[in-house]
């Protein structure tokens, strides 16, 4: 808005250099021409609103001198015709003087009063603000040129002598006053007519909002891609590493080791058959593991609690143990509360100390969350080792509740090159062993004490290491194209061989392929009650004749990994059905179905029908050909965007139900949808009262057809058509969410799917490829995004 200081520096000036200006007046002009007939003029308004820029300023001020009679007079002196030009009133000589004094009054007046409008016009407008801004310095300045501060028709003259305006000049102002005027008429109309629409106008920008947001989302996204794409090691274009040997040099830190243990406050006390307790730190350490879990249901289980209270006892001192003898007895209640004030002080935290954390945190990523692999520099994947806590498993693990020990510098193995810098032990520890071996891809290793398996530390699955295996995996799933039909023809012929073992062998395979089953693998009485195919017991087939309608049924009911249940009705082929019968005779619920195989011998016989070939790649093999004919299916070229890829999505979860990967509903799904689906309703709502209103605009301009009304209605037609087009989006939305409440898509996006598929099928039907991949997956699958085109077929 004008500054007090500029409206002070404009009257001083006018006041001091008006009889300067006036004598310049008549001697370029001769005569004042005031109208015999006054009408208030739009243009100062007009200018106000559309702004002058200082090109403009400098253009206006030089031709002050040129065409005085079309800018020094008052606006309210002037008429005008029709076609925007001026006409000036009959030339009067006498009372000059008197005259211009008033003239002089009423231009401040109708200045002042311009002022007040554009205080109010122009108060959201920081644009405009700026340029009057501008112009008003440029009005008190010492330059020869006076800026018109408040937009008037106003024109100070420059000093220097009188120059001849040519006609092209006069004739390109009279124009751009016309267009001005013009256009502050439109927009007069337009205030009127759309006083009653305000909430729309609301709407849209609203609407308009939420696309800038979109459109800033995904230039970061592609800024960000665009960033790391520069930074990325594009090893795929320098062929495949050698088999043998995984790398030349490999340098790191070393893991990172989860801080020791910080001892409770003495205000929070352990309680033994209603006595406090002073634990000792080792001892009060699995306390908090077990005091953090009270509230989750495995603490409720026997078998969690036995597990646990035998661990902490072999940690607890002898007075301990002489005083903690039942569980039951113990009371951790202190201990669990003082854990959940702890946790709601984190999510209260400010900005600034959640901004502390993040740069610690980031400091440690830089630190320990990198490599130099052959010169170039690699993300690790878990540099930061697990800290204790207690086995929770998944399903009915036996173990669960035991005690997960704390891993230290003596327990680890650490991998590099010999020429590199060995990483330093922790201060006051030292290494397990150092060892230098090109032939592994892990940079540490340890035994967790749980299952008395090794752990290791690995690459990022962005790296190149993890890259070429994917590749190869895929490759290798490829390739069984070319014999499936050979290896399908065979095991049909061993369903009727006279050897138990190949007529094992062949229904065996034959449900590998057609339901994608993993293989199983021997499990000890320590582990889990989970099986694949080969240890299926009698127990977890049912064989109908006939159900529902179908003729030779098998029904499967087993628990497969991650104890997730696999539970399907399968018909099968005749041969397949009888076979099984001839399997389960004589046998007990317990025994094996196929007793007469094993995973390694099965895997044997794959890989003698063709180099690589295992029951896994039969997995990938499926899950990556269902993918692409689904795709090729269900896509076509004159859907949406959102249609798009409620069609991969569709197809995702085709694979997920053959490769049986569930989930529990989250627990947020309800009131998601929820939310939705009011939104869902309110944009109909929308949609019903945008239909009415364009019903009542084809009526009126039916009864009164103008440019005005047409307009009024093609604008209403296209925000119903935008309307709807929401619409459709958020119901495409609640489809899409509805189909996948139970069905986990990442793991067969991530494990069994080619990415080539999913990034041709992006880049030929023009769908973002961060639609389907987020940033993660995006860096994982680099190799693809560079290496497919759109015509890439499995």
């Amino acid at each position: 808005m004008h500054s007090d200081a500029a409206v002070k520096s404009f009257r001083e000036k006018k006041s001091k250099h008006s009889s300067k200006d006036r004598g310049k007046d008549s001697e370029l002009n001769g005569k004042h021409k005031p109208s015999s007939k006054k009408k208030q003029s739009d243009s100062g308004e007009c200018q106000q609103e559309s702004g002058v820029t200082r090109s403009e300023v400098k253009c206006e001020a030089g031709d002050a001198d040129m065409n005085v009679d079309a800018t020094a007079a008052d606006p309210d002196e002037r008429t005008q015709r029709d076609d925007g030009q001026e006409k000036s009133s009959p030339p009067e000589n006498n009372n000059k003087q008197k005259t211009r004094s008033k003239s002089s009054k009423e231009r401040l007046n109708h200045t002042e009063k311009n002022e007040r409008t554009a205080d109010e016009n122009l108060k959201n407008d920081s644009n405009q603000v700026c340029r009057i801004r501008a112009q008003a310095s440029c009005s008190s300045s010492s330059s020869s040129i006076t800026c018109d501060l408040f937009q008037t028709d106003e024109r100070q003259e420059t000093d220097g002598p009188p120059v001849t305006a040519p006609a092209k000049i006069k004739k390109k102002r009279i124009k751009d006053e016309k267009s001005d005027k013009n256009q502050q008429s439109g927009k007069k109309r337009k205030k009127q007519s759309s006083e009653h629409d305000e909430p729309e106008k609301n709407k849209k920008i609203k609407n308009d909002d939420e696309g800038e947001e979109e459109q800033k989302k995904k230039e970061k996204v592609k800024k960000e891609d665009k960033k790391d794409e520069s930074d990325k090691w594009k090893w795929w274009e320098e062929g495949k590493s050698s088999d043998s040997q995984k790398w030349s040099r490999l340098e790191h830190k070393g893991p990172y080791f989860p801080p020791e243990y910080e001892p409770l406050p003495d205000n929070v006390p352990f309680y033994y058959d209603g006595q406090p307790v002073k634990l000792s730190p080792a001892t009060e350490e699995i306390a908090t593991f077990y005091a953090k879990m009270l509230d989750h249901e495995y603490t409720s289980k026997d078998v969690f609690q036995n597990n646990f209270f035998t661990d902490w006892k072999e940690e607890m001192t002898k007075e301990e143990k002489k005083l903690i003898k039942t569980l039951s007895k113990c009371d951790f209640s202190h201990m669990h509360k003082y854990f959940l004030e702890k946790t709601e002080e984190r999510k209260n935290m400010t900005k600034e100390e959640k901004q502390v954390l993040k740069e610690e945190a980031n400091r440690l990523i830089e630190e320990y969350g990198y490599c130099l692999l052959d010169g170039h520099r690699e993300k690790i994947g878990n540099f930061k080792l697990e800290p204790p806590g207690l086995f929770r498993g998944r399903g009915e693990h036996p173990k669960m509740g035991k005690l997960k020990k704390r891993i230290q510098p003596e327990d680890v193995t650490i991998n590099c090159s010999q020429d590199s810098k060995i990483p330093e032990a922790p201060a006051g520890h030292k290494w397990k062993r150092v060892q230098h071996d090109n032939t592994v891809t892990w940079l540490a290793s340890w035994l967790e004490n749980i299952h008395g398996r090794p752990k290791y530390i690995m690459l990022n699955p962005s790296s190149k290491l993890k890259g070429e295996k994917d590749w190869q995996k895929y490759e290798t799933a490829r390739q069984l194209k070319s014999c499936v039909d050979a290896i399908r023809k065979q095991y049909r012929r061993d369903w009727t061989s006279r050897e138990m073992k190949s007529r094992q062998r062949g229904v065996a395979i034959y449900f590998i392929d057609k339901l994608a089953l993993r293989a199983g693998n021997e499990k000890d009485d320590e582990s889990a009650d989970t099986v694949g195919c080969c240890s299926l017991r009698v127990e977890h087939i049912t064989l109908h004749r006939h159900l529902d309608g179908l003729e030779y049924v098998v029904e499967f009911d087993f628990l497969g990994k991650d104890s997730i249940r696999y539970y399907n009705k399968v018909p099968v082929e005749k041969q397949v059905f009888k076979s099984l019968k001839l399997f389960i005779k004589h046998k007990d619920p317990e025994d094996d179905l196929f007793d007469r195989i094993t995973t390694i011998n099965l895997n044997k016989t794959l890989t003698e029908s063709m180099p690589g070939l295992t029951a896994k790649v039969f997995r990938t093999f499926n899950a990556s050909t269902t993918l692409q004919d689904q795709l090729n299916k269900l896509t076509t070229d004159d859907m949406t965007v959102e249609e798009k890829i409620l069609s991969y999505n569709r197809a995702n979860r085709a694979v997920a139900i053959l490769c049986n990967h569930q989930r529990a509903a989250p627990k947020t799904f309800e009131k998601s949808m929820q939310m939705l689906q009011e939104k869902i309703q309110k944009k109909k709502e929308q949609i019903e009262d945008a239909k009415k209103e364009l019903k009542e605009a084809k009526r009126a301009h039916k009864d009164a057809p103008s440019d005005k009304s047409k307009k009024l209605v093609e604008k209403k037609e296209k925000l119903v058509q935008r309307l709807c087009e929401q619409l459709k989006k958020l119901q495409l939305q609640e489809t899409d969410r509805e189909e996948n409440k139970v069905i986990a898509l990442g793991t067969s996006k991530l494990n069994y799917l080619d990415p080539r598929i999913t990034v041709a099928w992006c880049k030929k039907h023009n769908v973002p490829i961060e639609k389907i991949y987020n940033k993660t997956q995006r860096e994982k699958f680099t190799w693809a995004i560079h290496m497919a085109d759109e015509n890439f077929q499995f």
